[in-house]
């Protein structure tokens, strides 16, 4: 008959069974489950399909003016302020004029003399010149008269026995020295001047005109006008600032007529055309947008900062004088645009060399799915062919369990 020790259970052969039975356990889970793989899915609708670009901008005017110092001066007033709206021809800001005067008389005065130079040149001389000819040619003249008949004389009385040859020889080299002289006087009144001597007194009128021209144009600029409508957005100087010549004084431009240079990466350059459309967006107002299209498309490949990119030109087709130059937007380009088209998401997608497939979801199966693709954006795809609305795609297993043919599947949220 047993006893009580030999009815206790073995502590081995207890920890045997149980382990046994959690094994048995197992094996049976996974023979239910083994190939139940939990996924995510989604079905293939028709949506609108937008494909866009961003890129960063900055905002510059159309149609600007920027007034800049004529020359190294003191700012004496300034008549307008930022944000101020002006007419073409207002004044915007007086610059110290003495210089600009003292060098404005100092090139008439050189004229002056120059066109005097000129003009005796002109004819022939000064007055005191040709005063000084005329009396000069009067007195030759008179002597050469002189001499001819000294001459005459002497001849007849020749005649007569009553003056000698050498006498008669004298006279005539007295009216030939005269004859000289006149020619000489004659010569000097019509050919003073050489061709050489007169290109030079013309070059000298010309250079004192282009410095007048020059010394009115920087007098003019002192009183520093606005030669178009628009606003004065900048103005990086104050009254009474000594300033260099060439320094940016104010700038003023029509604020509904701006554009942004916009920057895109050079993979994304060959999806750009003109006419395109586009979103603006600025940081500091971000509840407004505005909105354009492209006007000019990049047309070569540069380097900004650390970036390969092109440069294209967006007009803002409804700027209202609320987007600032020189400020930084980012442009949402629309490369192109399908609606109502049948979609799925990007992830669904899978290739296989030059073949697209997904995994259609079909009575708790994948099933492998050939489809020809068209458009896409950032997140779907256009299905052209291969499935129809009513189809569920599978996206991508809850685990690391890669996606097959004929896997047996739950779609899980």
């Amino acid at each position: 008959m047993p006893t009580i020790e030999t009815r206790r259970l073995n502590p081995i052969a207890l920890t045997g069974t149980v382990l046994a039975v959690v094994a048995i356990g197992i094996l049976g889970i996974r023979v239910f489950t083994r190939d139940v793989v939990e996924i995510r899915a989604a079905a293939a609708t028709h949506q609108n399909l937008l494909s866009t670009v961003s890129t960063n901008g900055r905002v510059e005017p159309i149609e600007y003016f920027q007034a800049h110092a004529p020359a190294p001066s003191v700012v004496t007033k300034i008549y307008v302020d930022v944000g101020q709206k002006v007419k073409k021809g207002d004044l915007l800001i007086r610059m110290d004029d003495a210089d600009a005067a003292s060098r404005l008389a100092t090139a008439h005065a050189t004229l002056s003399s120059a066109q005097a130079t000129a003009n005796d040149v002109a004819q022939g001389g000064s007055q005191e010149e040709r005063i000084t000819l005329s009396t000069d040619l009067n007195r030759a003249q008179l002597q050469k008269q002189q001499a001819e008949k000294d001459l005459a004389a002497l001849k007849q009385l020749q005649q007569k026995g009553a003056a000698s040859a050498g006498e008669v020889a004298s006279a005539q080299e007295r009216l030939d020295a005269a004859n000289t002289t006149l020619a000489n006087v004659q010569q000097r009144q019509t050919d003073r001047y050489s061709a050489t001597d007169r290109s030079k007194v013309q070059a000298q009128l010309g250079d004192a005109r282009a410095a007048v021209a020059a010394a009115q144009n920087s007098y003019a600029n002192a009183n520093i006008r606005t030669p178009l409508d628009g606003t004065v957005y900048s103005i990086p100087v104050s009254q009474y600032d000594f300033v260099s010549a060439g320094e940016d004084l104010m700038d003023v431009a029509d604020l509904n007529r701006i554009q942004v240079r916009a920057y895109f990466d050079e993979p994304e350059i060959g999806k750009l055309a003109v006419g395109q459309a586009v979103r603006i967006v600025w940081d500091a107002k971000p509840n407004q947008t505005w909105h354009g299209h492209i006007s000019r498309a990049p047309s070569t490949v540069i380097t900004y900062g650390t970036r390969n990119v092109g440069e294209s030109l967006i007009t803002v087709d409804d700027a209202q004088g609320d987007l600032l130059p020189n400020t930084n937007v980012t442009v949402t380009v629309t490369t192109s645009q399908r609606f109502n088209v049948l979609s799925v998401p990007r992830e669904a997608l899978h290739t296989e060399g030059a073949s697209d497939f997904v995994y259609r979801v079909v009575q708790g199966k994948l099933v492998r799915t050939p489809v020809k693709i068209g458009a896409f954006n950032l997140t779907r795809m256009e299905i052209v062919s291969g499935l129809t609305e009513k189809d569920i795609v599978a996206l991508n297993a809850t685990s690391n369990r890669d996606l097959s043919n004929g896997l047996a599947v739950k779609i899980v949220e």
